[in-house]
């Protein structure tokens, strides 16, 4: 359907896939489709915080639902390069940058770092990663200082993971649309 094959001794930032869209977009289907299509296991790097009881509940569901289909989930909101790095033979799919990109401005954290820690643990990994963000930069511009700042971090963070990933997907009302297919990583 969409061309994207990942190969399950393809690691690094080439072997990898970078999946962006919007809410409800079937962004995170189409990432765990790539995924399960390699032979198990497969690791389901979860960035998301329970702030309140509806998204508490929300990951209880998504977790108990990954369970049952053979996927491990491990849940890190701010350290996704440790995980990463420990996974490096076994297929991640992260979800979401985005998520954990707002986990690290709450926490007031240097964003820059982790950044280049999470870059820097694609090149050590020898099975494919699989990243999901949303594309937040389509939208209204923000009113708060926080929100732009959002913004901005989003879509510079995903320019630079497009710049160096071998495929980049946008999805948008569940069809798939390819961006970069290529086993070599552009240059930034």
């Amino acid at each position: 359907m969409s061309g994207i094959t990942l190969c399950a001794g393809a690691g690094g930032a080439a072997g990898s896939l970078l999946v962006l869209g919007g809410a409800r977009s079937g962004k995170s289907r189409f990432a765990e489709s790539a995924i399960t299509a390699l032979p198990g296991p497969w690791i389901y790097l979860a960035t998301g915080s329970a702030f309140d009881t509806e998204m508490h509940e929300r990951i209880a569901r998504h977790k108990q639902q990954r369970s049952q289909s053979g996927w491990q989930t491990v849940e890190e909101p701010l350290d996704v390069a440790a995980v990463l790095r420990q996974y490096a033979t076994t297929p991640v799919l992260l979800d979401c940058l985005t998520l954990w990109l707002t986990n690290l401005l709450l926490a007031e954290c240097d964003v820059e770092g982790p950044v280049q820690a999470l870059l820097a643990s694609l090149n050590v990994r020898k099975a494919p990663t699989v990243m999901v963000g949303n594309e937040v930069g389509l939208g209204i511009v923000p009113q708060s200082p926080l929100g732009r700042r959002f913004r901005d971090e989003a879509g510079l963070l995903h320019q630079r993971l497009a710049a160096c990933m071998g495929k980049v997907v946008f999805v948008a009302a569940g069809l798939p649309l390819v961006l970069k297919n290529t086993g070599m990583p552009s240059q930034a």
